[in-house]
């Protein structure tokens, strides 16, 4: 039996794959370097990616494809909304709406 290869043995870290978006006619997106998929419906999906949480939103999205070894990911519907979702961002927005709702 082959024993998988163990990157810390040569002082690397594990590898990390390219992240990349490719988005045709707002109908069709491919996704590279996908570790997770966390949740999804016909409106929003959730990705753990390479570059952080990543968040589609549309109508009608569909997942065509999943290849979880490879780490890419096939969408078709009407995409409307693509946001990277950091904790910067999170904690400005929760700073921003607890002042609005005091």
């Amino acid at each position: 039996m082959e024993q998988p290869y163990d990157y810390m043995q040569k002082g690397q870290g594990p590898k990390t794959r390219e992240h990349k978006l490719m988005l045709r006619s707002r109908k069709t997106l491919d996704i590279s370097g996908v570790k997770q998929v966390e949740s999804f419906d016909s409106e929003e999906f959730l990705l753990e990616t390479e570059m952080g949480f990543l968040s589609i939103r549309g109508h009608n999205l569909q997942m065509k494809n999943l290849d979880v070894e490879e780490g890419n990911v096939s969408i078709q519907g009407q995409v409307d909304d693509l946001v990277y979702l950091d904790q910067q961002n999170s904690e400005k927005s929760k700073g921003l709406f607890g002042k609005l709702f005091k």
